[in-house]
């Protein structure tokens, strides 16, 4: 018989397994003045709790219908992994959600984030929620919590995943339905600062295949490389669209233009027998340099990308000019680009000849 004795494996711990605790500690701690800094009526942006609490009363709100959206910011990351910039992405995060509460006439309340990685980097986090809590800013929303997660085997040293979550709040009976939208109303484009967070898959696709680098000069953006042209966040537009809808001056509709473009995302807020007619306004010179390197059709671009207009306006045409005027003076770039007409539930975007790369006329057309 042996009288070797058994070996006792060494006591593991969680940091064995790839996971810090202290690290999350460290990031929460730096982050709660950034959380504390978007504090607003309803919300005290304290972080550490099992969650956040918000009060719409104190927010002035009587009979509220609450509104909730959450995204991400998809494959635009790895291009803000690639290049080590990562400020602009958490703006992108908010963005994304609270875009969608402004559709409903709703205004966005407080926000959550998911900060998701193999390994946290404490100052590579510090850096995105900074952003996240500027895009609250610009939102006029509370950052009142989140979550950060380490999971070792699910990324690759480096990678890190977003996602967001907003609720928002709009009075009984004040919701943007579209319902009342009708033939002879006009479409209002709102500009867009790039491509906002959609269309990334393909934008790297036209970087690989061309063989451009993200450090090289922006051909299309003078004093900017190419990945800090394609990180431009994307615009928040709450602050410059709820006057006007409190105002009453005439919105009916609104359509936050994502992935899908101006084609699919124009019909989701219209009523049948209604059809939006646009009329394609000129590319921007980053969108006009994607068409030419990546050889992309007129189409093809109304359906993946904003193509220069990150939201629209449907209102009435005696109300056109006034909400034009409205959005000018909060600082947006904002112009007609079509009109609805009686017909199949949809979008039409046409162009002239040379218009988009085309050489002829053309139209693409999506049916909802």
């Amino acid at each position: 018989m042996s009288d070797m004795k058994p070996i006792t494996p060494a006591p593991l711990t969680y940091a064995d397994a790839g996971v810090s605790i202290e690290a999350g500690n460290a990031l929460v701690k730096r982050i709660a003045p950034l959380a504390r800094a978007t504090a607003r009526p309803g919300a005290d942006a304290e972080l550490g709790g099992f969650g956040g609490f918000f009060d719409p009363r104190a927010a002035g709100y009587r009979d509220p219908l609450l509104v909730a959206a959450n995204d991400g910011v998809g494959t635009k990351l790895k291009l803000a992994i690639e290049t080590g910039n990562h400020d602009g992405v958490g703006i992108d995060l908010v963005a994304m959600c609270v875009n969608d509460l402004i559709v409903q006439g709703a205004e966005p309340l407080f926000f959550l984030d998911y900060f998701a990685s193999a390994k946290l980097d404490i100052a590579t986090a510090e850096r995105v929620v900074a952003g996240i809590a500027e895009g609250c800013r610009q939102a006029g929303c509370a950052l009142i919590g989140g979550e950060t997660a380490e999971m070792p085997g699910m990324y690759a040293a480096g990678d890190y995943d977003l996602a967001g979550f907003s609720v928002g709040a709009v009075e009984r009976g004040e919701q943007l339905t579209g319902k009342n939208v009708a033939a002879g109303d006009v479409l209002i484009g709102i500009a867009s600062s790039g491509a906002h967070s959609n269309g990334f898959s393909l934008i790297r696709r036209i970087i690989a295949d061309r063989g451009h680098a993200l450090a090289a000069a922006a051909a299309f953006a003078p004093g900017m490389t190419l990945g800090e042209a394609l990180l431009v966040p994307t615009r928040i537009y709450v602050k410059a669209l709820l006057p006007v809808l409190r105002g009453g001056v005439g919105i009916k509709a609104l359509a936050h233009i994502t992935g899908g473009g101006l084609l699919e995302n124009i019909p989701r807020v219209l009523p049948k027998g209604a059809r939006a007619i646009v009329d394609a306004p000129p590319l921007p010179p980053l969108f006009d340099w994607l068409r030419a390197e990546g050889g992309i059709a007129a189409g093809e671009l109304a359906r993946t990308f904003n193509c220069g207009i990150g939201m629209v306006v449907v209102t009435s045409a005696d109300a056109a000019t006034a909400v034009i005027a409205a959005l000018t003076t909060a600082g947006e770039s904002a112009s007609r680009i079509g009109r609805i007409e009686a017909g199949v539930r949809g979008c039409d975007v046409s162009g002239a000849a040379a218009s988009w790369g085309s050489p002829t006329p053309w139209t693409a057309s999506h049916d909802a």
